[in-house]
């Protein structure tokens, strides 16, 4: 059978590095910069993606997560705690796989995918029309055995991912203030399930226990020290890449050198030796230096309107950021992130006490929903309260007032007269906070133009 050119030549290359013997290579300065960067929206996803599979025991399995996120949560930086979700891992190397999905009685959802690339598609969403009707979409690769993307009796759409492992998310809002619409919903989502098309057709699994992968990180920067290529090797063999895609060219050529190109089975012996302390360091001085920027007014603008978006959309700088700050989010046509900082432009800590105030004509531009959520700076987690109350918004409970609109405190104690509902627990200590507005389906004329409120202080 004759290989298409670019498989034919990643094979060639595949086999003389393979051929070759290891070596140490003194990685200048510069270079470590460009690989971090370069491999950053790689590393995250790979962390993601295999922290919830394992989570979840394996790959081509769903999980439907009937409760908000709390605390606990440790597999992703600034979980959403205003919508419900169905997690889907996919393994499509050996076969193509199905989600099949219920129509939802719910104002808001959504399928976002994401492979091993980090960009984000989303194929179906509630804005779209979506979700009226029972349907099921198959999922495959370019290397998916068997399959070349042809037409499936009893299927409704098809998908062809760029990752052989993938994740597939449905968020729901769950329309907590109803409980009645809230057991449908529930309900609703226990009957997402997951098969492959070798069941689908009425047989059995392909056996897929061949997997060896390589070991996640507690954090990105323990990847990027202890085993990168090993990880990018593995992200390599099952990525599709585009030739005519620079920043797909640029990753490709970035660890040709190092001796990791697709295609090839990973050999420690044959790979070059880096100096993993040299490029944690790196990664964590990048991660710092992305946080930094949101509260840089003039990126803010940019990547309000312009992260999580499909390939050949994406700037580097983005995708540094987007896998930092939080990876697998949603576009802005679906929701942005506006972060809320200080009133006098200090660092929002938790050794104070804090008000955001909203007037009934200030509140987020939507028709469908909006939360504030509150996070520590350095992780990205949930703060812990015994009241495990980490957002404010229509499903994690809020109170308007007389006029139409909210004051809401973060603050060690509950102050008096304030809706529990609209106060966010802290731990009175030095830590830095984060928080973040999700504004689903707005306007995105007025989004451009509306203000963003100011934490102030409480004296």
């Amino acid at each position: 059978m004759k290989l298409p050119v670019k498989l034919f030549i990643l094979s060639a290359i595949a086999l003389i590095v393979a051929t070759a013997p290891a070596s140490a290579v003194e990685l200048t300065d510069e270079d470590v910069e460009n690989l971090v960067l370069r491999s950053y929206q790689y590393v995250a996803m790979y962390n993601v993606n295999n922290k919830f599979a394992l989570k979840q025991g394996g790959w081509n399995s769903c999980d439907a997560d009937t409760e908000l996120k709390d605390h606990t949560m440790r597999e992703i930086a600034r979980p959403n705690n205003d919508t419900l979700y169905i997690s889907c891992m996919l393994d499509l190397r050996k076969d193509p796989v199905i989600i099949e999905m219920p129509a939802f009685d719910s104002d808001y959802v959504s399928l976002m995918v994401t492979g091993y690339d980090h960009y984000v598609n989303v194929p179906m969403a509630t804005r779209l029309g979506d979700f009226k009707k029972p349907e099921k979409m198959l999922f495959y690769t370019a290397r998916t055995e068997g399959y070349k993307g042809e037409p499936v009796e009893g299927v409704d759409r098809i998908f062809e991912s760029t990752g052989d492992f993938t994740s597939a998310v449905l968020r729901i809002m769950p329309h907590a203030k109803d409980q009645e619409r809230f057991k449908r919903i529930i309900g609703q989502m226990k009957q997402v399930k997951v098969t492959t098309l070798s069941e689908f057709r009425g047989g059995a699994a392909k056996p897929s226990d061949d997997l060896k992968s390589p070991a996640v990180g507690q954090r990105d920067a323990d990847i990027f020290e202890n085993n990168l290529l090993e990880v990018m090797q593995f992200v390599f063999n099952h990525t599709t890449f585009d030739p005519n895609d620079e920043l797909d060219r640029k990753i490709l050529a970035a660890y040709e050198p190092l001796g990791v190109v697709p295609g090839q089975p990973y050999d420690p012996a044959k790979v070059a030796k880096i100096d993993g302390a040299k490029i944690r360091k790196a990664s964590e001085r990048i991660f710092t230096e992305a946080m930094s920027k949101t509260t840089d007014k003039e990126f803010a603008k940019k990547e309000l309107f312009d992260k999580f978006l499909t390939k050949g959309n994406m700037t580097l700088e983005l995708l540094v950021f987007q896998s930092v700050l939080g990876p697998i989010g949603l576009p802005a046509t679906e929701a942005v992130y506006p972060g809320v900082a200080t009133a006098d432009g200090t660092q929002l800590n938790a050794s104070n006490d804090y008000v955001i105030r909203m007037a009934a004509d200030e509140l987020p531009p939507t028709e469908v929903f909006w939360s504030l959520t509150l996070y520590d700076l350095n992780n990205g987690f949930f703060i812990p309260n015994d009241h495990k109350k980490y957002s404010v918004g229509e499903n994690a409970g809020m109170k308007l007032d007389e006029n139409g609109g909210i004051e809401v405190y973060i603050a060690a104690e509950k102050p008096e007269g304030v809706p529990e509902e609209n106060w966010l627990p802290i731990n009175r200590k030095d830590e830095d906070m984060d928080v973040v507005l999700r504004v689903y389906v707005s306007d995105l004329e007025k989004m451009k133009t509306w203000q963003t409120p100011k934490a102030e202080r409480v004296q």
